[in-house]
């Protein structure tokens, strides 16, 4: 996941010294197949209370609105592990993903700002990804899929 000069301590450091405001910070990961766009959790929030969320696109296209076919540029998904501010509120809708299983909390962005393209891992050093398998899951997730870390 990259990352590998950020500690647990550096990121809850980091996290700590953000400005509180009304907005949301989010992490896109992508992963073939499902509808979710990633993860969004409150400034001074650790990654680990964050939500697994799906986009509603009414107001604003999410960054990478593009087909999911060409080159890995051009391509929906592009922004894998980008991480943005994220302004706009959650609808109180839940969202089913066929492809997870999985009833997904609703968020219409408004608006988002690019943080970083290369911020490392999410939930802990050893994260891995993997584009054809959820292999990034907390609490938010893993109430809902049982006790394993995948999702097929």
């Amino acid at each position: 996941m990259g990352g590998a000069n950020i500690t647990p301590e550096i990121r809850a450091a980091q996290i700590a010294a953000e400005s509180p405001g009304g907005y949301f910070y989010g992490r896109r990961y992508f992963v073939n197949k499902t509808r979710f766009w990633g993860y969004l959790r409150s400034p001074r929030q650790p990654w680990a209370q964050s939500k697994l969320v799906v986009m509603n696109e009414s107001l604003k296209y999410t960054p990478d609105r593009l087909p999911e076919s060409g080159d890995a540029r051009g391509k929906h998904g592009m922004d894998q592990n980008h991480e943005y501010k994220v302004h706009g509120r959650y609808t109180g809708r839940k969202v089913y993903d066929p492809a997870t299983n999985l009833f997904l909390p609703e968020f219409r962005a408004n608006r988002f700002e690019l943080v970083s393209t290369s911020p490392g891992w999410l939930f802990k050093p050893e994260d891995y990804y993997s584009p054809d398998r959820v292999t990034l899951v907390n609490a938010s997730v893993g109430t809902q899929a049982g006790s394993t870390n995948t999702i097929p």
